[in-house]
Protein backbone atom coordinates (compact mmCIF):
# COMPACT_ATOMS: atom_id res chain seq x y z
CA UNK A 1 0.00 0.00 0.00
CA UNK A 2 1.14 3.65 -0.88
CA UNK A 3 2.54 5.76 1.96
CA UNK A 4 0.42 9.37 1.66
CA UNK A 5 3.29 11.51 1.62
CA UNK A 6 2.68 15.44 1.98
CA UNK A 7 6.05 17.71 0.84
CA UNK A 8 5.54 21.31 2.28
CA UNK A 9 7.60 23.96 0.51
CA UNK A 10 9.36 26.45 1.87
CA UNK A 11 9.54 30.52 1.49
CA UNK A 12 8.67 31.23 -2.03
CA UNK A 13 8.65 27.95 -3.22
CA UNK A 14 5.90 25.73 -4.85
CA UNK A 15 5.88 22.24 -6.67
CA UNK A 16 9.03 23.37 -8.95
CA UNK A 17 11.13 23.34 -6.06
CA UNK A 18 10.32 19.22 -5.24
CA UNK A 19 11.00 18.58 -9.67
CA UNK A 20 9.86 15.06 -10.53
CA UNK A 21 10.11 13.86 -7.16
CA UNK A 22 6.70 12.54 -6.60
CA UNK A 23 7.03 10.71 -10.22
CA UNK A 24 10.34 8.84 -9.00
CA UNK A 25 8.65 7.87 -5.50
CA UNK A 26 4.90 6.71 -7.57
CA UNK A 27 5.54 3.02 -6.52
CA UNK A 28 5.51 3.86 -2.89
CA UNK A 29 4.59 6.81 -2.14
CA UNK A 30 1.22 8.87 -2.66
CA UNK A 31 2.71 12.50 -2.58
CA UNK A 32 1.13 16.12 -2.71
CA UNK A 33 3.21 18.81 -2.81
CA UNK A 34 1.56 21.67 -0.84
CA UNK A 35 2.54 25.41 -1.26
CA UNK A 36 2.16 28.67 1.32
CA UNK A 37 1.43 31.67 -0.68
CA UNK A 38 -1.05 33.83 0.85
CA UNK A 39 -0.47 32.98 4.85
CA UNK A 40 1.45 34.71 7.37
CA UNK A 41 2.05 32.45 10.29
CA UNK A 42 3.47 28.96 10.43
CA UNK A 43 0.73 28.11 12.62
CA UNK A 44 -1.87 28.72 10.19
CA UNK A 45 -0.41 27.15 7.47
CA UNK A 46 0.40 23.86 9.83
CA UNK A 47 -3.64 24.09 10.89
CA UNK A 48 -4.31 24.23 6.94
CA UNK A 49 -1.78 20.99 6.39
CA UNK A 50 -3.77 19.32 9.01
CA UNK A 51 -7.20 20.10 7.40
CA UNK A 52 -6.01 18.80 3.99
CA UNK A 53 -3.94 15.85 5.14
CA UNK A 54 -5.31 12.24 5.66
CA UNK A 55 -6.13 10.46 9.10
CA UNK A 56 -2.54 9.04 8.83
CA UNK A 57 0.47 10.51 6.62
CA UNK A 58 3.86 10.83 6.39
CA UNK A 59 5.44 14.67 6.03
CA UNK A 60 8.76 16.04 4.62
CA UNK A 61 8.60 19.81 4.97
CA UNK A 62 12.05 21.58 3.19
CA UNK A 63 13.30 25.07 4.92
CA UNK A 64 10.06 26.84 6.07
CA UNK A 65 8.15 23.90 5.15
CA UNK A 66 9.99 22.11 7.61
CA UNK A 67 9.13 24.44 10.53
CA UNK A 68 5.52 23.81 9.39
CA UNK A 69 6.33 19.92 9.70
CA UNK A 70 7.00 20.84 12.95
CA UNK A 71 4.35 22.30 13.71
CA UNK A 72 2.20 20.08 12.73
CA UNK A 73 3.83 16.89 14.61
CA UNK A 74 3.74 19.12 17.53
CA UNK A 75 -0.60 19.50 16.81
CA UNK A 76 -1.30 16.58 16.11
CA UNK A 77 1.55 13.69 16.85
CA UNK A 78 -0.44 10.68 16.31
CA UNK A 79 -1.34 11.29 12.87
CA UNK A 80 2.28 11.80 11.80
CA UNK A 81 3.85 8.08 10.76
CA UNK A 82 7.45 9.59 9.08
CA UNK A 83 9.01 13.18 9.55
CA UNK A 84 11.34 14.21 7.20
CA UNK A 85 12.99 17.81 7.33
CA UNK A 86 15.36 19.18 4.45
CA UNK A 87 17.55 22.19 4.48
CA UNK A 88 16.11 23.81 7.68
CA UNK A 89 16.51 24.38 11.14
CA UNK A 90 14.93 24.71 14.88
CA UNK A 91 16.85 27.87 15.94
CA UNK A 92 15.23 31.37 17.34
CA UNK A 93 15.43 34.29 15.46
CA UNK A 94 19.19 35.19 14.82
CA UNK A 95 21.30 38.68 15.73
CA UNK A 96 20.74 40.83 12.18
CA UNK A 97 17.94 37.95 10.81
CA UNK A 98 14.96 40.73 10.94
CA UNK A 99 16.97 43.31 8.91
CA UNK A 100 18.67 40.77 6.14
CA UNK A 101 15.57 39.89 5.54
CA UNK A 102 13.98 42.97 5.73
CA UNK A 103 16.49 44.52 2.92
CA UNK A 104 14.97 41.74 1.14
CA UNK A 105 11.60 42.36 1.32
CA UNK A 106 12.03 46.34 0.72
CA UNK A 107 14.09 44.89 -2.83
CA UNK A 108 10.79 43.03 -3.65
CA UNK A 109 8.41 45.76 -2.91
CA UNK A 110 11.12 48.34 -4.88
CA UNK A 111 12.29 46.46 -7.93
CA UNK A 112 9.83 43.67 -8.21
CA UNK A 113 10.21 39.63 -7.63
CA UNK A 114 12.93 39.83 -10.57
CA UNK A 115 15.15 41.29 -8.72
CA UNK A 116 14.14 40.06 -5.69
CA UNK A 117 15.20 36.31 -7.26
CA UNK A 118 18.13 37.67 -8.48
CA UNK A 119 19.58 38.80 -5.35
CA UNK A 120 18.21 35.55 -2.91
CA UNK A 121 18.71 32.56 -5.33
CA UNK A 122 22.01 32.23 -6.20
CA UNK A 123 23.29 32.42 -2.65
CA UNK A 124 20.76 29.70 -1.80
CA UNK A 125 22.63 27.40 -4.89
CA UNK A 126 25.86 25.54 -4.98
CA UNK A 127 26.73 27.33 -8.27
CA UNK A 128 28.22 25.62 -11.23
CA UNK A 129 26.19 24.68 -14.70
CA UNK A 130 23.70 23.02 -12.88
CA UNK A 131 22.30 26.19 -10.82
CA UNK A 132 22.58 28.08 -14.04
CA UNK A 133 20.62 25.23 -15.90
CA UNK A 134 17.67 26.06 -13.28
CA UNK A 135 17.90 29.42 -12.43
CA UNK A 136 15.49 29.96 -15.24
CA UNK A 137 12.91 28.10 -13.85
CA UNK A 138 13.64 28.74 -10.14
CA UNK A 139 13.32 32.77 -11.13
CA UNK A 140 9.79 31.88 -12.64
CA UNK A 141 8.83 30.45 -9.90
CA UNK A 142 9.73 33.20 -7.44
CA UNK A 143 7.59 35.41 -9.92
CA UNK A 144 5.02 33.37 -9.17
CA UNK A 145 4.64 35.42 -6.01
CA UNK A 146 3.99 38.62 -4.95
CA UNK A 147 5.35 40.72 -2.64
CA UNK A 148 2.50 41.16 -0.05
CA UNK A 149 2.76 37.44 -0.35
CA UNK A 150 6.42 36.87 0.24
CA UNK A 151 5.39 39.62 3.19
CA UNK A 152 2.95 36.98 5.12
CA UNK A 153 6.16 34.39 5.09
CA UNK A 154 8.69 36.49 6.20
CA UNK A 155 6.34 37.52 9.10
CA UNK A 156 5.46 33.52 9.33
CA UNK A 157 9.25 33.19 9.73
CA UNK A 158 9.97 36.06 11.97
CA UNK A 159 7.55 35.23 14.38
CA UNK A 160 8.09 30.97 14.10
CA UNK A 161 7.11 29.22 16.83
CA UNK A 162 9.84 27.74 19.18
CA UNK A 163 10.59 24.33 18.18
CA UNK A 164 13.31 22.57 19.49
CA UNK A 165 11.50 21.49 22.30
CA UNK A 166 9.50 19.47 19.83
CA UNK A 167 12.52 17.12 18.82
CA UNK A 168 12.69 14.91 21.44
CA UNK A 169 9.12 14.20 21.45
CA UNK A 170 9.46 12.94 17.87
CA UNK A 171 8.88 9.12 18.12
CA UNK A 172 8.48 8.37 14.42
CA UNK A 173 10.92 7.20 11.73
CA UNK A 174 12.91 11.00 11.00
CA UNK A 175 15.39 12.13 8.26
CA UNK A 176 17.64 15.24 8.28
CA UNK A 177 18.42 16.25 5.13
CA UNK A 178 20.68 19.12 3.60
CA UNK A 179 23.33 20.01 0.87
CA UNK A 180 27.27 20.00 1.26
CA UNK A 181 26.95 23.54 -0.05
CA UNK A 182 24.33 24.43 2.06
CA UNK A 183 25.06 27.82 3.92
CA UNK A 184 22.00 28.65 5.16
CA UNK A 185 21.27 25.66 6.87
CA UNK A 186 24.26 23.53 6.85
CA UNK A 187 24.37 19.69 7.82
CA UNK A 188 26.19 20.25 10.99
CA UNK A 189 22.80 22.37 11.94
CA UNK A 190 21.43 19.03 11.46
CA UNK A 191 23.36 16.85 13.02
CA UNK A 192 22.38 19.21 16.03
CA UNK A 193 19.23 18.38 15.33
CA UNK A 194 19.58 14.96 15.32
CA UNK A 195 21.38 14.44 18.47
CA UNK A 196 18.10 15.45 19.98
CA UNK A 197 15.56 13.26 18.13
CA UNK A 198 15.59 9.77 18.95
CA UNK A 199 14.55 7.77 15.44
CA UNK A 200 16.76 10.75 13.09
CA UNK A 201 19.33 9.82 10.20
CA UNK A 202 21.26 12.74 8.61
CA UNK A 203 21.72 12.26 4.82
CA UNK A 204 24.08 14.83 3.01
CA UNK A 205 23.46 15.41 -0.72
CA UNK A 206 26.91 15.71 -2.15
CA UNK A 207 26.91 18.70 -4.58
CA UNK A 208 23.62 20.50 -3.75
CA UNK A 209 22.99 24.08 -1.74
CA UNK A 210 20.32 24.99 0.51
CA UNK A 211 17.11 24.26 -3.06
CA UNK A 212 18.93 20.59 -2.37
CA UNK A 213 15.74 18.41 -3.76
CA UNK A 214 15.51 20.54 -7.24
CA UNK A 215 19.28 20.76 -7.66
CA UNK A 216 19.98 17.03 -6.63
CA UNK A 217 16.23 15.26 -6.99
CA UNK A 218 17.71 11.98 -7.80
CA UNK A 219 19.45 11.95 -4.59
CA UNK A 220 16.95 13.06 -2.94
CA UNK A 221 14.31 10.71 -4.00
CA UNK A 222 16.45 7.91 -3.00
CA UNK A 223 17.01 9.11 0.72
CA UNK A 224 13.16 9.88 0.67
CA UNK A 225 12.99 6.44 -0.50
CA UNK A 226 14.87 4.76 1.91
CA UNK A 227 13.14 6.51 4.82
CA UNK A 228 9.41 6.10 3.48
CA UNK A 229 10.31 2.09 4.02
CA UNK A 230 11.34 2.50 7.46
CA UNK A 231 8.09 3.64 8.11
CA UNK A 232 4.80 1.09 9.37
CA UNK A 233 1.62 3.05 8.85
Amino acid sequence: MKQPLLLLSGLLCDEILWADIPERLGDVARARVMSFRGFSSISAMADHVLAMAPERFAVAGHSMGGRVALEVIRRAPRRVCGLALLNTGVHTVRDGEPQSRGLLLRLAYQHGMSALAAEWLPPMMAGGSRTQELMPCLKAMVERSTPDSYAGQINALLHRPEALSVLPTIGVPTLLLSGSEDAWAPVSQHETMRRRIPHATVFEIHGAGHMAPIERPDAVALALREWLETISA
